[in-house]
């Protein structure tokens, strides 16, 4: 399995490790639970190093963009990242990712179980352009900073990091360590998450790393935190996770993502009419005959991907994506991919967990929202 930069750091502080993607990476450190409240309470550092990180660079670059992601990005100002999707001719997913637009070049971030699919289709589309593709993924290194507290924190070494607007980054030189820091995140929480290059990892962990608490007696904000943790983060922000709420067959409009598609992208100036295009204006037009919706479920038992769903008339009317039960909450959650007509916030319906059934209420995503 590959092992990212951080694998030392991740051993010494006694992770847990799965295999993710061909990646050995740490699933937990302490608990779930208690990394889970950490993030939301304070800060916590994950490493996202076995994410895709993907340089488009030479004369047509913009064009080719556009030409493969769903979202318009001419506009970008330099220093800006955009989520958008990948998909396929038939407007299913291929990914999710974010682009970043630098002065000479863009980057995109790719899934990790997507990165060898993506490079692929990109080189496959290239046709007549004049662009360079290089997989940066190895010889950087990426980490997440995530949490209430985490702009404080970093405000303690950096003037400008904590006046960064969402979704906007910069390039900081730190003595000999060169860093890309932007506002993004994948948690709900406010947050930056940082590239540099893998021989400069340690040096960065040096940097970021407080393992003592605070004067004040609150834990450090970057006590690291596992996959486990970031699942649960992401799910409560009603965020989705490819595989899960994203595939090659499910949709971005399905999927609740229509402010990440431009329909006319062709019809704004200089954009280019990208793959799926057309598929997307179909179903746009006559309207998803399926949707990602969030669910809350009675009782305390979670509801796991595959598990069919079921309507009051006993017909099966989807599938749960995703589920687990919120430490935030304290109760279960899910994310499902139901027929439209099951898919209005109050709608009652049946997860199929066991004997017997679970009930469960549609609720609007997303489950959490920081500060609320």
């Amino acid at each position: 399995m590959l092992k990212t930069p951080f694998y030392s750091f991740h051993k010494d502080h006694g992770a847990k490790f799965v295999d993710f993607a061909g990646w050995e990476m740490p699933i937990l450190y302490r608990s779930i639970h208690e990394e889970h409240h950490q993030v939301r309470t304070s800060g916590g550092l994950f490493d996202v190093s076995h994410m895709g990180r993907i340089k488009i660079s030479g004369r047509n670059a913009r064009k080719f963009i556009e030409r493969v992601v769903t979202r318009y990005v001419t506009d970008m100002a330099e220093n800006t990242c955009r989520y958008s999707l990948i998909c396929n001719e038939r407007g299913g997913v291929m990914d999710d990712i974010l682009v970043y637009r630098f002065a000479e070049h863009w980057m995109l971030v790719v899934n990790a179980s997507n990165r060898e699919k993506i490079l692929a289709h990109l080189n496959a589309s290239i046709g007549e352009l004049s662009v360079k593709i290089e997989d940066q993924t190895t010889s950087t290194a990426m980490v997440a900073l995530q949490g209430p507290r985490v702009m404080e924190h970093i405000g303690k070494f950096s003037r400008e990091v904590p006046t960064l607007k969402r979704y906007t980054f910069c390039q900081k030189n730190l003595l000999i360590l060169k860093m890309i820091i932007s506002r993004t995140g994948y948690t709900g929480e406010d947050g930056v998450e940082v590239i540099m290059p893998s021989g400069m990892a340690s040096m960065a962990l040096k940097l970021l790393v407080k393992e003592k608490p605070d004067e004040d007696g609150l834990p450090p904000v970057t006590l690291p935190c596992g996959l486990g943790a970031r699942d649960t983060l992401r799910m409560e922000a009603g965020m989705p996770l490819y595989g899960h709420e994203l595939s090659e067959d499910i949709d971005p409009i399905s999927a609740g993502l229509q402010f990440a598609v431009s329909l006319n992208k062709d019809e704004l100036e200089q954009g280019e009419k990208y793959i799926g295009q057309d598929a997307l204006k179909k179903i746009a037009a006559e309207g998803p005959k399926q949707k990602i919706v969030g669910l809350k479920l009675d009782g305390k038992r979670t509801a796991r991907q595959g598990m069919s769903i079921v309507a009051g008339d006993g017909k099966e009317v989807g599938q749960v994506t995703s589920g687990c039960v919120s430490p935030t909450l304290n109760y279960p959650i899910a994310m499902a991919l139901v027929a439209s007509e099951h898919a209005e916030v109050g709608t009652k319906l049946t997860i199929n967990l066991g004997s017997p059934p679970t009930a469960a209420e549609v609720v609007k995503l997303p489950f959490y929202k920081a500060g609320k």
